[in-house]
């Protein structure tokens, strides 16, 4: 029994955290200003939105997660852009003596889990500071998403 809790001793601990986060690109346009705040807006806007999600290895403890999200909101009523966010958020993340098989799912999954509540509350912000309501993105399932990614590549011919 002692030989067993030194082997667990002996075995590096796995570690994962978020080291920094920031901000690579940020873009907010307003293309209609200022008549699209004196314009009665008939119906709920119209939303265009898309999200990305890319990781690279910055050295063997250490990659870079960024969230993109392009967002352009216009009017039903004549199709005129109320405005157009994009946003590159990024984060550091240590990921140290993590099994190999396991660090793809804390890239598309737990990186991103961590990163999009900031990713969300910057985005409200800048809409508000742009003169419109919050823009609050609804919360996203990244587990899903990846599943849903890894099934597809694995149903793939080209596999």
């Amino acid at each position: 029994m002692a030989e067993n809790t030194d082997n667990q001793q002996s075995a590096p601990r796995p570690e994962f955290r978020m080291q920094k986060m920031f901000i690579k690109d940020l873009s907010f346009e307003n293309p209609n200003a200022p008549e699209v705040y004196i314009t009665q807006q008939k119906s709920e806007p119209k939303v265009e939105l898309n999200l990305n999600l890319n990781h690279k290895k910055i050295d063997d403890d250490h990659f870079e997660v960024a969230l993109q999200v392009y967002a352009k909101v216009s009017s039903k009523d004549d199709d005129k852009a109320l405005f157009i966010l994009e946003i590159e958020h990024a984060g550091i993340f240590l990921v140290k003596n993590i099994p190999a098989e396991h660090v793809e799912m804390v890239l598309g999954v737990d990186c991103p889990t961590l990163l999009f509540p900031f990713t969300r509350q910057i985005v409200s912000q800048i809409t508000v500071d742009g003169g419109f309501s919050p823009f609050l993105m609804e919360p996203v399932n990244f587990m899903a998403l990846f599943q849903n990614a890894k099934a597809k590549k694995e149903a793939s011919p080209n596999n």
